[in-house]
């Protein structure tokens, strides 16, 4: 966990970075999620860049932070990201989907860095109960941060949870919602709409604020208030971008299951370095 808060500058260049493995990750693999990955790359830079406890030389440090990345199919985020940090080589990233590869198109236990095997909507957040409830019983102080997409949470299993966590007074979780703003049949707010989103959460006993999750500071914001609640859960609504920082994939929901073709990669690629 960083000290002080980093250099935004070099928060921004990471994010870029990343945006550009993500998009290589899946032309390579020919398949994957573009959209849903480039909507939590700040997210994920914030957390592993400034907030969490880890260690990647000691994947299994008891008191690490974990992270659950309950949106299992944004996985190739999560994966550049922890190659970023060391958790294993940057070269395994192009191995993306590819038989043998341990970067399956979900999250896998095996892979370091990874904490569950996540990747059926609705899940994650009461596996992250679990480590929550179980650190708190242990007396650890570790956190356990899971991160939803807005869609999943029209899933019963999340709600059931969110009630569980805040029962326990789970102070120790924090859950990040990537609100893009889609799902994989439309618009969140056309399949089943979710408001008043806040307040439902506020209803199962969260504390709750809400971030522009694509501005550091924002998003530093947020992270630092969610670890301060006390007797509470914590809910940060990020508000986010499906497909951000490449123009002619954002909030175009096609991009959804989709992984960019050569000239789609070129163009995508080009409009990063003229960042």
């Amino acid at each position: 966990m960083a000290t002080k808060r980093p250099d935004i500058e070099f928060l921004t260049s990471k994010a870029r970075q990343i945006r550009k493995d993500i998009l290589n990750m899946l032309a390579s693999a020919g398949s994957g999620h573009t959209g849903g990955s480039l909507s939590i790359v700040e997210i994920l830079v914030c957390l592993y860049h400034y907030k969490l406890r880890h260690d990647p030389n000691d994947a299994q440090w008891t008191d690490r932070d974990r992270v659950i990345l309950s949106k299992g199919h944004g996985c190739p985020a999560l994966y550049a990201v922890l190659a970023d940090c060391g958790y294993f080589p940057r070269e395994e990233l192009w191995t993306l989907r590819k038989f043998g590869s341990r970067l399956q198109g979900h999250p896998e236990k095996g892979l370091p860095g990874i904490e569950a095997s996540t990747g059926s909507l609705g899940q994650g957040i009461s596996i992250a109960v679990g480590m929550a409830l179980s650190a708190k019983l242990d007396g650890r102080d570790n956190k356990v941060y899971c991160i939803l997409g807005d869609g999943e949470t029209n899933e019963g299993q999340v709600w059931e949870a969110a009630m569980t966590a805040a029962h326990y007074k789970l102070d120790n979780l924090i859950a990040i919602v990537d609100h893009n703003k889609f799902q994989i049949d439309g618009p969140v707010h056309e399949v089943k709409n979710l408001e008043p989103y806040r307040r439902k959460w506020m209803a199962f006993g969260w504390k709750v604020k809400e971030c522009d999750g694509h501005d550091f500071s924002s998003l530093m914001d947020a992270l630092d208030w969610a670890e301060k609640v006390k007797n509470h859960p914590a809910a940060v609504i990020a508000h986010t971008i499906k497909g951000k920082g490449v123009s002619f994939m954002e909030n175009d929901n096609r991009w959804h299951g989709v992984a960019p073709v050569r000239e789609d990669l070129e163009k995508a690629l080009k409009e990063l370095e003229e960042e």
